[in-house]
Parts: C-alpha cells; structure tokens; sequence
C-alpha cells in the first residue's frame, strides 16, 4: 500500500529502514557509510533481488558523481552528454555495480521462473537492466548493448507497472534513456528507428517528472536528472525548483547546492545584462 505524507511524498511502510539510511547517505555525498547500510542490509536477506538492485544503484551514482556527469557542466555539454565520459570507469565501481545488477537479475529470473507475475523480481530486472543501459552508454560508450538493453528495460517495465503502477522509481532509467536518445543527431537517430528504437524527449522529461515526484529511493537521483534535463530544455523555473527541493532536503549534500548556486549566478548574470536569459524564467 502506498501512503502520502504530510509533504506529498510517497511513504512505504514494507521499506526498510536501513535502506533508507542508505539512501539518505549516498544523496549527502557519504558513499563508504551508504555502502556499509546496502551490503548490511543485503546480509539479512541475501536472495531478495531489489536488494541487489538497489546496491547497483548507489553504485552508478557514485560513478556518475566521481565523473562529474550529475552537472549542469556535463549534461549541458552535448559532446559530453552524448559521447560520454572522456576518462575510464573507476574498477571498484565498475566491479561493484556489475556484480550487484548480475546478483539481483539471476535472483529476480529465478523468481520469474516460478511466477511470471512477480513484481519484486520485474522491478529488479526494470531498474538494473535500464541502469545498465545508461551506465554502457554514458561511461562504456557501448551504444549498440546500450540499446538493446533500453529496449529491454521498457519491456520488464511494461509488465511491472501493469501489475504495480506505483512502482515509479521505475520510471528513472526509462526516462533517461528516452531523452538521451532523443538529443542524438537526427541521423542516428533515423538509423535507430530502423531498428525499431525510439527516443521521446516528452515522454522522457515526463518519466522523469514521475520519478521525481512519485519515486522512492530513486527519487531524489531523478529530481537532479529531471533539473538537468530542465536546463537544456530551457525550462529554468522545473529546473531551480528541483535543486531547491533537495538543498532542502539534502542541505548537507555539496553536488545540489553547487548547481543551485551556478543556476542562480546565471541567472543573476542574464539579468544585469539585460539578456533574455534564464533569469526571464525565473519571474
């Protein structure tokens, strides 16, 4: 059952605590203590496969932060955002999270072997293969595995949220996925749809709205998605609202409050220039 509280946000009774520490942990910044709440709580119940998912999660958001890719610097930037990371893939990281996206998807299929319906298992295949897909494309600059694992990420998702339509974290890696693909050149991107795969820049930005509105742990990892995408979009005021939620929520936490710093010295600047910036948006 899914519950709303005081704030709106969405509260899980079944979620465990530790997990939440965890969570909160890996959002300030303090990456060795969230990874000690994932693997202690991975410890009491080793063959739950969101358990696993959600280590492979903290792990490809320590890998995003380390490569500087959850900034407006980054995102941005389209020969970074769509040609990736210029500097090779942390081994810790890379070893961590593909070791945990395998766990929680061999444990998830097993379960799907003796019920197709289960929503846990589809969750955990929908959040690790789309992360996979978005790890392989921005940090492996694999784009073809990349892709089919898009493609695969939207069919578990497809079946989870038939089942379970509050599970929105799911909602994260299909998001951005879409938008990723709909920034590409027009030429790759009609390649792609001979292949049958499609962006959607709408339909991302909306996934990712969803997330961040309606998603659990992943929550917050969307919001600074969802900013970021805002951004590009020139979309200022969706994108100075996402980072001042989290500085509120995460005043701790250096990586949100510097890109809410740069977007109000943006816009700051755009104004006493007397531009038609940003800082128009901001109104």
């Amino acid at each position: 059952m899914v519950v709303l509280t005081a704030g709106g946000m969405p509260s899980r009774a079944s979620y465990a605590p530790d997990v939440e520490r965890g969570f909160r942990l890996l959002y300030e910044i303090r990456f060795a203590e969230a990874r000690s709440e994932f693997l202690a709580w991975e410890k009491e119940q080793p063959t739950d496969p969101l358990r696993h998912a959600w280590e492979a999660a903290g792990y490809l958001f320590e890998e995003f932060y380390h490569h500087d890719m959850l900034t407006s610097g980054f995102f941005l930037d389209d020969k970074r955002l769509l040609g990736g990371v210029e500097s090779t893939s942390n081994d810790e990281y890379r070893t961590g999270f593909l070791a945990a996206s395998k766990s929680a998807q061999d444990l998830a299929k097993q379960r799907l072997a003796s019920n197709p319906k289960d929503p846990d298992a589809l969750f955990a295949l929908t959040i690790t293969t789309g992360l996979q897909a978005n790890y392989a494309f921005l940090v492996e600059k694999r784009n073809l595995e990349s892709l089919k694992l898009m493609r695969q990420a939207q069919r578990y998702a497809k079946d989870l949220l038939a089942i379970k339509p509050e599970a929105a974290d799911a909602y994260l890696p299909l998001g951005e996925a879409n938008y990723i693909i709909s920034c590409l050149p027009v030429r790759k991107r009609f390649f792609l749809r001979l292949g049958g795969i499609r962006g959607d820049r709408e339909l991302g930005m909306t996934q990712l709205e969803t997330a961040a509105l309606k998603g659990h742990y992943l929550r917050p990892f969307a919001k600074i998605l969802l900013a970021l995408a805002a951004l590009r979009e020139k979309q200022v005021r969706l994108a100075r609202t996402q980072l001042e939620e989290l500085t509120t929520e995460f005043p701790g936490s250096p990586l949100f409050a510097r890109e809410l710093t740069l977007l109000k010295k943006s816009a700051s600047s755009t104004s006493a220039s007397g531009g038609d910036g940003p800082s128009s948006l901001l109104r």
